[in-house]
């Protein structure tokens, strides 16, 4: 079996998952990623990457000492999708025995997804809507667990692309800013430990132990400009392998000679009370906008 890396290798489907195991246990003690005594609040959608985040975790975190994992799904509220999603993620928390939390946008913001966009008579903006709502729901999550550190299931795909959007928008603050870094005395951490791990690896990963299984696509990511980048990639991936690398090289190389930005003087949102850098939230602002007071 074909490993999608730079450099390729051939493995059983045992030797798969233990390399890539290791790899993700390498990258967790390189970069301290999860230390002794953490709590780590993972979200779980419970699609592939999120599963296969979950289940390395499950695996690998039991040898640091004193470290608790919990699962937490966010429920937007999307007909027809978000249901097979929460319940392919019940059953693997079960399957685990790992604590499982879900919030959902109706008891948070006091509608769904579905129906904040009606209000707001236009999709087009609908993973903007999502993306900034579902970060605050799961920011609350981890919260009320207590937990110390947010883990999500980004992979090398997902991070190549927000490299080339961010380039495209001329998104220079993001572009050298992760939400795994800074300002860690005032909000949550935010890790990454599939972000080395290629989308096709983490399909096989699922698929050779008999976790993998088929399920809806979110009704409004076509839209997104993120589809479109992500065929871009796709398609300059397989004519020019290393493009996906490449990108977070060049990432790299422009973060080490941009100086590092605060996120600026810290206050409390005047609507919901979170920290932000101005006076209403970015979350309250959207919800504003849609007619959500």
């Amino acid at each position: 079996m074909i490993l999608g890396r730079a450099r390729a290798e051939r493995l059983c489907a045992a030797h798969l998952v233990s390399s890539l195991e290791g790899r993700v246990r390498n990258d967790i003690r390189e970069h301290s990623l999860v230390l002794p005594g953490d709590h780590v609040a993972v979200a779980l959608s419970g699609g592939k990457d999120s599963t296969a985040l979950l289940l390395i975790f499950a695996k690998i975190l039991p040898e640091l000492p004193d470290v608790t994992l919990t699962a937490i799904t966010i429920d937007e509220g999307i007909a027809g999708y978000r249901e097979d999603t929460i319940e392919s993620a019940v059953r693997l928390t079960r399957h685990l025995g790992i604590r499982h939390h879900i919030l959902s946008f109706r008891d948070l913001f006091g509608a769904d997804l579905d129906t904040l966009l009606r209000k707001g008579r236009s999709t087009e903006r609908a993973c903007t809507v999502c993306g900034v709502l579902r970060r605050k729901a799961l920011a609350e999550g981890a919260r009320r667990e207590g937990a110390t550190k947010i883990a999500t299931g980004h992979n090398l795909d997902d991070e190549a692309q927000s490299v080339l959007m961010n380039v495209l928008r001329g998104d220079l603050v993001r572009l050298i800013q992760d939400s795994s870094s800074g300002e860690p005395a005032c909000f949550l951490p935010r890790i990454k430990p599939l972000a080395g791990i290629t989308e096709k690896e983490v399909v096989t990963y699922l698929f050779v132990q008999g976790f993998f299984s088929e399920l809806p696509e979110c009704p409004y990511a076509g839209s997104a400009l993120r589809s479109e980048i992500r065929a871009m990639i796709a398609d300059q991936e397989f004519r020019h392998p290393g493009t996906r690398e490449g990108l977070m090289q060049s990432q790299e190389k422009i973060r080490a000679r941009v100086a590092s930005r605060s996120i600026g003087e810290l206050m409390h949102c005047t609507r919901c009370g979170a920290l932000c850098n101005s006076e209403i939230c970015q979350a309250c602002r959207i919800l504003e906008t849609l007619g959500i007071e």
